[in-house]
């Protein structure tokens, strides 16, 4: 039988748990709302040239005329389609390649100071080549959104696998275990942590390959609106295609949070 004051406990830490997040999130808002107050004060007043740094009135015009022209959904469905592609080719790959690497360590040898120096590599110096070998259409941004996050991707998870307790590897070598069961009973349930990390970090490299391989060649997107709105000093455009960058990372950086949410709930269960 439970104690009642157990669970009064339990229902006094869930109530302040519940308002600390409200807190945090009224905050959170509160903050967002003083920065665009602010923005379109500054500008309103006349102490920033609106031209130059545009004003969150003028975005919300600009997003709106973009709505009725019938452009915006489309630039936007482009450059997602194109960010989603490239990271859950660069997150499998980036993944499976650093299971090869733990699995032989001849491999991982050979491999690692090219990994390294590929890491260190400025991608942007390939944009020639990724024209001349997938033409100016959205395969070469989706390559060059690979180029940009698969290193991460083997980088982080390499670690984790390497990183699991040697100690409880003897062990199940000592009982008998090969290195597949290893490699599923041990290896893989203690990356988890490291997993969700390296999707969060992927989701960053993922817009950063997609946009900037959308500024070598593009002619549809939000990169490309970017860029255009610079070459005719648009720059209403510019902010509101950043803008939506923006909302857009965060709602993808959203679900990765969700997908851990989900991943420890069932791994208490």
């Amino acid at each position: 039988m439970k104690h009642p004051t157990c669970s009064n406990e339990n229902a006094r830490f869930l109530r302040k748990r519940r308002q600390h997040l409200a807190l945090v999130w009224a905050l959170r808002i509160g903050v967002l709302a003083l920065l665009l107050g602010m923005w379109e004060l500054v500008t309103a007043c006349g102490w920033v040239d609106p031209f130059i740094m545009s004003s969150p009135s003028r975005i919300a015009k600009t997003i709106a005329s973009l709505y009725a022209d019938g452009s915006l959904f489309y630039h936007i469905g482009v450059t997602l389609w194109e960010t989603l592609a490239g990271f859950a080719a660069a997150v499998v790959l980036g993944f499976l390649i650093a299971l090869l690497l733990w699995w032989s360590e001849t491999v991982r040898k050979v491999l690692e100071p090219y990994i390294v120096v590929l890491n260190a590599l400025p991608k942007i110096a390939l944009g020639p080549l990724i024209i001349i070998w997938f033409g100016t259409g959205s395969e070469a941004i989706v390559f060059m959104t690979i180029l940009v996050g698969i290193i991460v991707a083997i980088l982080h998870m390499l670690s984790a696998f390497i990183a699991t307790d040697p100690g409880k590897m003897l062990l199940m070598k000592s009982m008998g275990a090969g290195k597949l069961q290893i490699l599923w009973k041990l290896v893989l349930p203690s990356s988890y942590p490291s997993l969700i990390s390296m999707l969060k970090v992927s989701v960053g490299m993922a817009w950063i390959g997609s946009i900037m391989g959308e500024y070598i060649v593009s002619r549809a997107g939000l990169g490309y609106l970017i860029v255009y709105g610079g070459q005719v000093f648009k720059l209403d455009l510019v902010m509101s295609a950043t803008f939506l960058l923006c909302l857009l990372a965060a709602g993808m950086y959203a679900l990765v949070v969700l997908l851990e949410k989900i991943l420890v709930k069932n791994a208490d269960r």
